[in-house]
């Protein structure tokens, strides 16, 4: 954003229009995205825009935006971890039902032909 800001503000300067400074950090300011208006309010009112040096500025703003990329990926690492942990305990409960229902079918075989044998022979 900052070196599109700049080749705008240097393309202006081309054709004699200037821009000082405090308009300068100004206009970053009041177009950064809504997600960003707490930071913008800390720094309107903790600094002087009119004496802010537009690298500060930039400085500052980038400063925030690694934090929040921060913030996010470890968000974004702990749902993964939940999933996974999730996931793993379903596969476990799953595979214990599979067993159970395989020994109960072969019970249940073993006691078919015992019964069919029994008859066989004229047992009661």
């Amino acid at each position: 954003m900052f070196s599109r800001f700049t080749n705008i503000i240097n393309a202006l300067q081309t054709l004699d229009k200037t821009y000082s400074n405090s308009e300068m950090v100004r206009k970053i300011l009041r177009y950064l995205p809504k997600s960003w208006m707490s930071k913008v309010t800390a720094i309107e009112e903790a600094k002087n825009l009119n004496i802010l040096p537009l690298e500060n500025l930039l400085g500052s703003l980038m400063t925030h935006e690694l934090s929040m990329q921060k913030k996010y990926d470890e968000e974004d690492k702990e749902k993964k971890k939940k999933k996974i942990v999730a996931l793993k305990s379903s596969l476990i409960e799953d595979s214990e039902d599979d067993d159970e229902n395989q020994e109960l079918a072969l019970i249940t075989r073993k006691f078919k032909k015992f019964l069919a044998s029994t008859k066989k022979f004229g047992g009661n």
